[in-house]
């Protein structure tokens, strides 16, 4: 079974493929100055108790207001770090709280009734602003404006693979996979609205586990946003094996609810 420590891990590993981490004694900074409005990109990360919280919610917030980034923390066992919630309230930072669902795959691929209405294939330079058009339109991944930069970059990067459904040759489904050694990890996995309910998701979702097989990955994991995708994913045989209450405090702007509710 999957530890705390596999999930940072690999946490870790996807995030530092688009922004810079710097090891701290209480935690991790995470930052990129040219997405200063990408929340995983910019943010503190701290999951053990701090003995000075004050100092910390002062580095940070000097840290990226000195880059011209509004300050926010990611906090993990939160139940443990209360002190340092009601520390940086008091210096005005807003909080928030939300479950954090993470699934792996059994490795069993559910067989469903093939679709002759559907194809599937890699995102290339040919089909990039097809693909980048249906990501930046989903308005829980923080829309065209965050997305643009956060695509491209992905794209780029050996260890991520994009895939493009089309139903009826229209490009409708996106979804990709980023690998860290023998791990992958799904990510984006977005349909438009107007073909929402056909299965879509499901098929490209199986058909990258098929990608998954083939490669000889061993963990194949996905974070999903909320409970309703996470009931989807279970579909699929990915099992829920933690379930992370995580809170985010952030001295100004939208919280994660906002941008996830559109």
């Amino acid at each position: 079974m999957a530890s705390l420590d596999d999930i940072f891990k690999m946490d870790c590993a996807y995030l530092s493929t688009f922004t810079t981490k710097i090891d701290t004694s209480w935690g991790m900074l995470f930052y990129n100055e040219n997405q200063p409005n990408y929340y995983d990109a910019n943010h503190a990360h701290i999951q053990q108790i701090c003995d000075h919280p004050k100092s910390v919610i002062d580095e940070v917030s000097r840290f990226y207001q000195d880059k011209g980034i509004i300050p926010r923390f990611y906090l993990y066992n939160v139940e443990q770090l209360q002190a340092f919630i009601s520390d940086a309230k008091a210096a005005h930072y807003r909080y928030e709280e939300f479950n954090s669902p993470v699934q792996l795959w059994n490795h069993k691929i559910i067989e469903t009734e093939k679709n002759s209405s559907v194809t599937i294939e890699k995102v290339t330079e040919e089909n990039f602003h097809e693909a980048l058009e249906i990501e930046g339109s989903i308005t829980e991944f923080g829309g065209m404006d965050t997305i643009k930069k956060v695509f491209r970059e992905q794209f780029n990067h050996p260890a991520f693979t994009h895939y493009l459904l089309r139903y009826e040759g229209k490009a409708c489904s996106t979804a990709c996979i980023f690998i860290d050694g023998d791990q992958a990890r799904l990510e984006s996995a977005a349909t438009l609205e107007a073909y929402r309910g056909k299965g879509l998701i499901g098929a490209i979702i199986q058909f990258i586990q098929n990608e998954i097989i083939k490669r000889e990955i061993t963990r194949f994991w996905v974070f999903p946003i909320n409970e309703t995708i996470e009931k989807i994913y279970q579909k699929y045989g990915f099992q829920t094996v933690a379930n992370l209450k995580t809170g985010h405090a952030y001295l100004e702007g939208k919280s994660i609810k906002e941008i996830q509710a559109g």
